[in-house]
């Protein structure tokens, strides 16, 4: 049976005009995207995502604009008979981002990969100019980068 998966996703930059994204290793494999995850019963999008950015970073976010839903059909990377919904939105931050990321695209430690049907992610800044779609894993997130860069949506303190 055919389900649809709905994955709420923020786009979170930081002063530097740097966005912040997830570098994961799911099942054996390495993906880059936007941080966030799927929505579970009985909550809405926003609350979704102040969840996944608490559960993931560490983070109490502040859900803004709508940003992208996704407009044309898209098959699951990890599930063939699901399809996939996503929601982006800009986020923000009161406080100080704290957390760890690194300089590198998948810079794990050993212990974060030895298990071949595991998962880990860690978390990575992209500069605005730097930024591009080839950079994205999932098809939807690509769709995203390709959109705001090209109406320049948050460099240059446009947020």
């Amino acid at each position: 049976m055919a389900l649809f998966n709905v994955r709420v996703y923020g786009l979170l930059f930081d002063e530097q005009q740097r966005l912040l994204v997830t570098d994961e290793f799911i099942r054996g494999n390495y993906f880059t995207k936007l941080p966030g995850g799927g929505l579970e019963i009985g909550e809405g999008t926003r609350d979704c995502l102040k969840r996944e950015f608490m559960e993931e970073a560490g983070l109490e976010v502040e859900v803004g604009d709508h940003i992208y839903t996704t407009d044309f059909f898209q098959i699951s990377a990890f599930n063939n008979k699901d399809q996939i919904v996503s929601i982006y939105y800009h986020v923000k931050t009161e406080r100080p981002i704290n957390i760890h990321t690194n300089a590198i695209p998948f810079q794990f430690e050993p212990h974060q990969i030895s298990d071949p049907n595991g998962e880990s992610e860690v978390f990575r800044w992209i500069e605005w100019e730097a930024l591009n779609e080839s950079q994205m894993s999932l098809p939807i997130d690509k769709v995203v980068i390709r959109m705001i860069k090209e109406k320049n949506l948050f460099s240059n303190g446009k947020q």
